[in-house]
């Protein structure tokens, strides 16, 4: 497993009972996860001193209840010694809060490889982020070096993206930021024969599309792969792709990467779930997988 255990700014202190408990800079949330199936005792205090729950209802969605949260905050990861990260954290809809802590290990594995990339002066790696969300991995990417191309089908998503940037000092960075559906972008630019040395993909398990396109991963990412992969460069670096669809297991992604990717490029694919370690337990809580492809 890949374990996110970097964080100075973030931590899960405790999970049970379906939800996890964390520290989010100086508040405590309570949120829904279901692979918390166990049940252990509340014993740590942040269960009494909690600043937000977001209570999950029988009838499919829920709501959050608040005890002196303010709307917005701030929370920073250090991407090396040089480089740290800002992002603005805002809990909004279906429990999320717009970060998600356990993407912050491949952050780190491809911002190496961006970094070690030795490529003529003026021509910076090209990275595609699709899916993109608020911008943990397009900020990863430039903070690095990279030309990101930043595609996701929220509008508001992209601008919380872009508050993001702001935020870590990269405002003047090289980023393309869009508003298209992944699906459309991904053809148009294959048609206009652009390339990437890096793409990022972060696919939701169901989404809509700006014009009501239905997105479903089992159905979906095998044939959206294979059209990725064309935008491919000879050069290129790595490809990222995530899943937090239950069933898309680390193995079947690596099938997947391996088919679509090495018999055309070589190089090498692994994939593992991705964690966050438990304060209270020493235990590591599984956050969903990861498959990468890379070069070298």
């Amino acid at each position: 497993m890949w374990i996110a255990d970097h964080w100075k700014d973030y931590e899960v202190l405790d999970a049970s009972g379906g939800e996890k408990l964390e520290r989010w800079g100086r508040y405590i949330l309570v949120r829904p996860d279901p692979q918390v199936i166990w049940q252990t005792p509340h014993s740590h205090n942040g269960w009494k001193q909690k600043n937000g729950h977001y209570h999950r209802s029988a009838k499919g969605g829920g709501e959050w209840e608040f005890f002196h949260l303010p709307d917005e905050w701030s929370i920073s990861y250090s991407l090396n010694a040089e480089t740290a990260l800002t992002f603005r954290l805002k809990p909004f809809s279906f429990k999320h809060t717009g970060l998600f802590p356990e993407q912050a290990v491949n952050w780190e594995w491809f911002s190496d490889l961006i970094h070690r990339q030795s490529y003529p002066e003026g021509k910076p790696v090209r990275v595609l982020n699709l899916f993109a969300y608020t911008g943990g991995a397009t900020l990863a990417a430039a903070a690095a070096g990279a030309a990101v191309t930043h595609v996701d089908a929220s509008k508001g998503m992209v601008s919380w993206a872009r508050e993001n940037a702001l935020a870590s000092g990269l405002e003047n960075a090289p980023i393309r930021w869009l508003v298209d559906d992944c699906v459309k972008f991904v053809e148009r630019e294959i048609r206009r024969g652009n390339k990437y040395e890096g793409i990022i993909m972060d696919p939701p398990s169901y989404g809509r599309g700006p014009k009501g396109e239905i997105w479903k991963m089992e159905e979906n990412i095998w044939t959206f792969l294979q059209l990725t992969t064309q935008l491919l460069s000879k050069n290129a670096l790595f490809f990222l792709v995530n899943s937090y669809t239950t069933g898309l297991q680390p193995a079947v992604l690596s099938y997947m990467m391996h088919t679509a990717i090495v018999k055309s490029f070589g190089g090498h694919v692994q994939a593992q779930e991705i964690g966050l370690p438990v304060t209270s337990s020493g235990l590591v809580l599984p956050c969903g997988a990861a498959g990468r492809w890379q070069r070298t």
